[in-house]
């Protein structure tokens, strides 16, 4: 199954580069998909390449429902 997942962009780098949040995870992926990328904007990452950029409200509100559903699995597993 392939996942697709909003990030934030906290720092552009050279080369169609950027560092992305991930959760609290910081990653290096492309952005040479998206035009005109700003820190602080949010993109949906799969595989190490951002796709497109994202409403911030839709991100948010994205990441909460995924962070809810990890929550609920883990107490699923207690």
């Amino acid at each position: 199954m392939c996942l697709a997942v909003p990030v934030k962009v906290i720092e552009l780098l050279p080369e169609s580069l950027a560092r992305v949040d991930a959760g609290g995870t910081v990653k290096t992926v492309s952005v040479a998909l998206v035009d005109d990328l700003r820190v602080g904007d949010y993109v949906i990452l799969h595989v190490g390449y951002a796709l497109a950029r994202l409403d911030p409200e839709e991100a948010e509100r994205t990441l909460a429902l995924i962070a809810e559903m990890a929550e609920a699995g883990a107490g699923a597993a207690s």
